[in-house]
């Protein structure tokens, strides 16, 4: 794949989370996650069930209001403005367009079942960007074609399998020319057979040098494509590092029942 851009025009990192802490009712799930993601750089975040990696994703693109700390995304502060020192929440509208700049992949699918795979793809781009149809179109078969699915974009979602339909939901997110995607356990949902397919079309991004946080259990993945495995434990990044050293040499023992676990 190319046509990935991936320059950050803040010139420091792609992500910059600090102190981001996040709570449901009494619990606390996010204690203070501090994190840097460089532009261009692909981090896998690994971790048991119900430690925190889901949550720090959505809290990335604001589909989670934080409670405290900060996210930037290229520069910008994401869901806050600063005025004299104090945070204040964005209308839910500004919030909807810093999200523009962010694609994000979910466990399910998530297309619209009315709408064919070409009408789901433009239809962001359209409806939102004000991009001239005939364009959204072009640009929309072209993506189609690099996930292989260039023969199916007049078919609706309920005639794909769901490989094809994850493949279709990452053209949707990249339609929106992105500066970040996040997978959120992008092949969770999928039959065992299906799954390559979804983890080449990821491949291919990362090696076009798009900046990407992924949460999966894949671990071949993470050995394969990621610049950095961040592992997490109850709310908290417990190790980082790049894959060979996280997830075959594990300092903390939490890493290391975690991965033998896995494997």
């Amino acid at each position: 794949m190319t046509d990935v851009v991936t320059a950050s025009t803040s010139g420091g990192p792609a992500v910059r989370a600090r102190g981001v802490r996040k709570s449901f009712g009494a619990t606390e799930v996010l204690h203070g996650i501090d994190l840097d993601v460089a532009a261009g750089e692909v981090v896998v975040l690994l971790g048991p069930s119900g430690s925190g990696k889901s949550t720090l994703l959505r809290c990335i693109n604001h589909l989670e209001r934080i409670d405290g700390g900060s996210v930037l995304v290229d520069g910008v502060l994401i869901g806050f403005r600063e005025h004299s020192g104090r945070l204040y929440h964005l209308p839910h509208r500004k919030v909807c367009q810093q999200r523009q700049s962010i694609g994000m992949v979910f466990q399910g699918f998530n297309l619209f079942p009315h709408l064919t795979v070409l009408q789901n793809i433009i239809e962001a781009p359209v409806g939102v960007m004000r991009e001239p149809r005939d364009e959204a179109v072009a640009r929309a078969r072209e993506l189609l074609a690099r996930v292989g699915l260039e023969d199916k974009a007049d078919e609706y979602p309920r005639r794909l399998s769901g490989g094809q339909q994850q493949r279709v939901a990452i053209a949707r997110a990249l339609a929106m020319r992105p500066k970040l995607m996040l997978f959120d356990e992008p092949t969770s949902a999928l039959d065992p057979e299906l799954v390559g397919e979804v983890l080449s079309v990821m491949k291919d991004l990362a090696e076009a040098g798009m900046t990407m946080i992924v949460v999966t259990h894949e671990i071949g993945f993470a050995k394969e494509v990621a610049d950095r495995v961040v592992f997490m434990d109850d709310g908290r990044i417990v190790e980082q590092g790049p894959p060979a050293m996280v997830l075959e040499n594990p300092e903390n023992p939490r890493t290391r029942l975690f991965i033998q676990a896995v494997l």
